[in-house]
């Protein structure tokens, strides 16, 4: 009983400790205005893990540990991105030898002196005076996040040979050789749009949109464009400006209005059309998947051999098709099932390697295994921002505790789900898009990313940090529905917002379907280029 009420009690602290974590994240994002750039994300990542350390020393302090001695228990952080996801964990720096590199250093004479050389040699304290002190040395064990990993799978067939990139949602990436040519290409992958984007499951798309939010405690409204990731304003004189740490860049002129939903729907269709009739990956088969080394991806039995059936199966990935059935985007549909067991396995086999590694690098005496995971808790990995933490090899008495947390966090600027739109109503409120008197309700004003209902915060340097919330709605304070957003007794539920959107129809699918397609088409997408994305919305 006392090892199962320690245990319990550890699976709090580490729970609470991850949750602080992910909250750093959240925060550091929402408030950052280079949030969406990889090294401002690298940056909150470095924070958001030094907040998970100082967090479980802190809640393990009463049980004799410090932070020292805990960090030798923790094998590794997960943090799952949009379309892949870093590893926080131990490594062995190696430094290379080919890299030609220079450093400055202080002679014999005390004067500054350029050594040439690449990054080993000028590492190696044999070709080096006695007054060289790299940053970094050859060999050495650090702790930090390690590459990106994309949630990316090859595919042979045919002369062909190319990788798909998935990420949370429907958005993939293809890059290879293609029917002898080379292809670098993304987008969205949709059924049942029309009318070149003008309509969506017979929805119509609203043409143009007039967004506006405060950047300020000061209570301006400002116009604004959302283009790769970043907001653009438009000025009390006309001009317009981006922030950076809070300090405003001149632009040029963008459009008022924001045609970006129909954007959305029509180059989603272009889309589908290279992929079927261009690229002909219509009949492409998950059994066509490969490893790094060109070997067909094949099922283990429970020793882990390889045995003769497929990994992923052998169904069509994309499985274009109508509203009268299964659509691609439809949580059921054969691309989704595809895209979340690819996900998977990367984090698995990722994280299976790290784990295992830390064996050697650990003080700790311990033996540290990746653990399984339930269906349930993969379920919310592959589908949301996520944080996973793992704790193992404390003893607690009758046993060894190995435990591990997922937090997960649906408000961030990374993806945009299907139930991240808020409907905001002429009534002062904002709710759940499947809140129930949101159907038949002709008061429905904008379809708004809930994190634009999140506090933000900016200090000034005569007043101090003054807070604001993005959305206030052309000076009218808006407030969550109780019913939906604090009880959320009063919601429909349903797996597909799509479908449920579609059925309902009226003003309530017009806007979802209007905001969903806008806050997609303008979120953060490494393969855009920011100048050519800019050019679309600049006034001609």
């Amino acid at each position: 009983m006392k090892t199962l009420s320690l245990q319990t009690s550890y699976d709090t602290k580490l729970n609470n400790a991850t949750y602080d974590a992910l909250k750093a994240f959240q925060l550091n994002t929402i408030n950052s205005d280079t949030s969406d750039l990889t090294n401002s994300k690298l940056r909150d990542i470095e924070a958001s893990a030094n907040t998970f350390f100082n967090s479980i020393a802190s809640n393990f302090n009463m049980a004799g540990y410090n932070q020292d001695i805990l960090a030798e228990y923790v094998p590794a952080l997960v943090y799952t991105m949009y379309d892949g996801y870093y590893i926080y964990s131990q490594y062995t720096n190696t430094l290379d030898d080919t890299n030609d590199n220079k450093v400055t250093v202080i002679d014999e004479n005390d004067e500054p002196k350029e050594i040439e050389g690449s990054d080993a040699e000028l590492s190696n304290p044999s070709n080096s005076s006695k007054y060289l002190d790299t940053t970094y040395k050859q060999g050495e064990r650090l702790s930090g996040i390690k590459p990106y990993v994309f949630y990316s799978c090859r595919y042979q067939y045919d002369g062909n040979d190319f990788v798909i990139t998935y990420s949370l949602d429907n958005y993939i990436t293809i890059q290879g050789k293609i029917g002898g040519n080379w292809v670098n290409d993304g987008g969205y992958l949709l059924d049942n749009v029309g009318g070149d984007g003008a309509t969506y499951r017979s929805i119509s798309i609203e043409q143009a949109e007039t967004l506006k939010e405060h950047i300020d405690a000061t209570g301006t409204e400002y116009t604004y464009q959302k283009i790769n990731g970043v907001k653009y304003y438009k000025d009390t004189d006309g001009t317009w400006f981006s922030l950076l740490n809070g300090t405003k860049y001149k632009q040029p002129t963008f459009k008022d209005q924001s045609d970006a939903a129909k954007r959305y729907y029509k180059e989603a269709n272009d889309f589908k059309n290279r992929i079927k009739n261009i690229y002909k990956l219509e009949g492409l088969t998950a059994n066509k998947a490969v490893d790094e080394n060109g070997n067909l991806l094949m099922a283990l039995d429970e020793n882990g051999n390889p045995t003769s059936t497929p990994k992923f199966g052998n169904d069509k990935i994309f499985d274009f098709g109508d509203m009268s059935g299964t659509s691609i985007e439809d949580s059921n549909s054969n691309f989704n099932q595809h895209r979340l067991a690819v996900i998977r396995y990367s984090i698995e086999k990722n994280l299976s390697i790290a784990i295992a590694n830390y064996n050697k690098f650990s003080g700790a005496d311990a033996n540290f295994q990746m653990p399984k995971l339930k269906e349930d808790e993969w379920e919310k990995i592959m589908n949301n921002v996520s944080i996973i933490s793992f704790l193992q090899g404390l003893n607690i008495g009758g046993k060894i505790y190995n435990g591990y947390s997922i937090i997960t966090n649906n408000k961030n600027q990374e993806v945009v789900n299907e139930d991240s739109i808020y409907m905001v109503t002429n009534d002062g409120q904002y709710h759940r898009a499947n809140d129930n008197d949101l159907v038949g309700n002709n008061n429905i004003i904008q379809g708004v990313l809930n994190i634009d209902f999140e506090r933000k915060s900016k200090v000034e340097e005569d007043t101090g940090t003054k807070y604001f919330v993005p959305k206030q709605y052309y000076s009218q304070a808006i407030t969550g529905c109780y019913t939906s957003i604090v009880n959320q007794n009063n919601v429909n539920a349903t797996d597909n917002f799509y479908k449920y959107m579609a059925e309902k129809g009226g003003l309530l699918a017009q806007k979802y379907f209007t905001a969903l397609g806008r806050e997609r088409y303008g979120l953060y997408k490494t393969n855009v280029d920011p100048e050519k994305a800019k050019a679309e919305f600049l006034q001609s």
